[in-house]
């Protein structure tokens, strides 16, 4: 997890449903770095693509978010 990760993960949290695009203008990253990024966080399970360059966070991003999952959880879920 790398601080831009929580970044894209905060905006998703809003409930919408997000483009690269508008996530990277909202956090002032390039759109290339936060699609690989969503590439990772959809790989862990935290995020959703629900159509092509179209995404939402799960439950369990939502309970990283929160504290409730630990990095750790997450590097073993992905192994």
């Amino acid at each position: 997890m790398t601080p831009m990760d929580d970044r894209v993960l905060e905006v998703l949290d809003a409930g919408l449903v997000l483009s690269p695009t508008i996530i990277a203008y909202n956090i002032d990253k390039s759109r290339e770095a936060v699609g690989r990024r969503l590439s990772k966080l959809s790989e862990a399970g935290l995020v959703d693509r629900i159509e092509r360059g179209r995404y939402e966070i799960t439950d369990s991003g939502q309970s990283y978010l929160t504290g409730e999952v630990a990095v750790d959880d997450l590097q073993n879920r992905s192994s």
